[in-house]
Parts: structure tokens; sequence; C-alpha cells
């Protein structure tokens, strides 16, 4: 029987058995051109695997569940998208600066625990990220329709990854007609400062919210369910507070270059527009309300220090 633990187990080891193959060849070619791809393919695995596995002596098959169909379907549109989207940026960019250092191409030792450090970080969140759609593939719990709570959330699911694919394609247009304006006003840019981090943070807590009614014993009393949480938590941990990634590499010290050439335009379009969430006339929020549930915390502010150096905090 091909219980939910199994599944988990099983999706754990494809996931470790991508990451550490594409640390190997990446290492030996000292090239990081394929590590977000194989991040997207590790997602489709998963979604695969537990879509046949989750099958076996299920109350009913996965293409007799709708449930399970649907967020299959979900899930590897949004993550066939990511897949699309970071190939095509890695062509574009030529490589990732991130790794210049830890490959050692500005004529550096390489580090090559550091460079395995990247490749486990994204084992982790992509497993982690898994979660809520690893638990609903892998329920024996029949339930074949749809509650107005399933249906609620499903399309606020859809909302955040529509909303991350806009951001993607709106940053990617402006960026090929020169960048025009210094920064990315264009679209949900204009009442989000992140609007694709926002994209990203919000699905995975509607996706999370979903699961419950896989969940046996009313949800809440399910601990396998609970651990999916670990899936909006881990995302926003990431985005949120890690370098060199998320609102950590794109706030603080790294705002100097618009306050060096656009100051003025700058401070009002952060005054006026959310780091995170987006809202209109954000510039009548408290700040007690952005330093809290808008998570525009003072760490993310640009302090120039009076020598002319940059602190962030």
């Amino acid at each position: 029987m091909a219980g939910q633990g199994f599944v988990y187990g099983i999706a754990a080891a494809i996931t470790c058995a991508i990451q550490l193959t594409g640390y190997a060849v990446a290492y030996s070619l000292k090239t990081e051109t394929f590590y977000d791809i194989l991040g997207g393919v590790n997602y489709l695995a998963l979604a695969l695997w537990s879509a046949v596995a989750g099958s076996i002596d299920a109350p009913l098959n996965w293409v007799d569940d709708p449930r399970k169909i649907l967020v299959t379907i979900l899930f590897m549109c949004s993550r066939g998208w990511l897949l699309i989207f970071l190939a095509w940026r890695a062509h574009e960019r030529k490589g990732d600066s991130r790794f210049d250092e830890v490959l050692g191409k500005g004529g550096g030792q390489p580090q090559p625990f550091r460079f395995f450090v990247f490749w486990m970080a994204q084992a982790f969140w992509v497993f982690l990220i898994s979660l809520p759609m690893l638990f609903v593939n892998s329920s024996q719990v029949n339930k074949p329709g749809f509650s107005a709570f399933d249906i609620a959330f499903a399309i606020l699911f859809c909302a955040g990854v529509l909303i991350e694919i806009l951001a993607d394609i709106q940053k990617a247009l402006w960026v090929k007609r020169g960048r025009k304006g210094d920064f990315c006003t264009d679209g949900v840019w204009a009442v989000s400062r992140h609007p694709n981090y926002f994209g990203e943070i919000f699905q995975w807590w509607c996706l999370f919210a979903f699961s419950y009614s896989s969940s046996s014993n009313n949800g809440y009393a399910d601990p396998l369910w609970w651990v999916g949480i670990l899936s909006p938590l881990f995302t926003m941990q990431i985005l949120l507070t890690m370098e060199p990634t998320g609102l950590c590499n794109a706030e603080g010290k790294n705002l100097k270059r618009y306050y060096d050439k656009c100051p003025e335009r700058y401070s009002k379009y952060r005054e006026n527009t959310s780091i995170l969430i987006p809202i209109i006339c954000y510039k009548y929020v408290p700040m007690f309300l952005k330093r809290t549930i808008f998570f525009d915390f003072e760490k993310y502010e640009y302090k120039p220090k009076s020598d002319g150096s940059v602190k962030n905090e």
C-alpha cells in the first residue's frame, strides 16, 4: 500500500537525487546555468510521482478524483511557468552573478561546499513548497466534490499565480524596452514594489488552505496537514529574510542606485507603493501597520552613512 509516508519519502529521495546530481555535474563544469532549471524540473517530477503513487489503493484513481486532478494541474501550471521563465532568464543573462564567487569566476578559489549549500537549499525549498500538493495527492480521504471553501482557495491560488506571471512578464518587457524611468512601475508594479514575491508567497498559503479538505480528523487534528504550513512559511523565510535573494537582495543597501540617480522620484514611489501586498493609497496606511502586516520593515530602508558609504540594518 502506497501510504502518505511512502509517497513523501520517495518524493524526498527524488528531490535529493535531482539536486545532488545537478550539483555534481554543475560543479564539474563550473557552471550554474541549469541550477534554476533543475529546480523547476524537480517540482514537476514530484507532481507526477505523487499523482501516480497516490492513486495506489486509494478510494478513487487519480483520473477519477477531481480534487487531485485540480491540485496537480494548478501546481504544474505554477511551477511550469517558473521553469519556463527561469530558463529564459538564464539564457538572457548568460549566467547568475550569485554564483561567481563560489565558482571562482573572478579568479578566486572555488568553494565547493558553499556551492553545495546552494543546491541543498534548493532541495529543501522544492520539497517544502510541494508539501500541500503531496498531501492532497497522497490522501486516502474520499471527498470527490468541491466545497465553497475549496473553490474560493483554488481561485485565490490562481490569482496568486497570475500576479506572479504578470509581474515577471511586465518586468521583463520593461527591461527589454531599456529600463525606461530607472525603476519599473508598469502594471502590478504600480501597486507593489515586489508583486512577483507576493504572488509566490500568496499562492502557497492558498494551496495549504485548499489541502485542508483532503485531511482526516477534521483537518486541524491531522498532523500531516499541519506539516504543509511549512510551504508558505519557508517561502516567506527565503523571500523576506535571506540573502542573496528576495527582499534582502532588492532592498536596503541595494537601493543606492535609485537614490543616487533619481532620489525624489524613487522616494515618492516607495512612499506610495507597498513593499509586498498590492494596495492603493499605501501612503495613507499608518506606519505601525506598514511595519507589521505589510512587512515593510525598517531593515529594508536605505540608510546612507554620513561619510557617503551605506548602512543596511
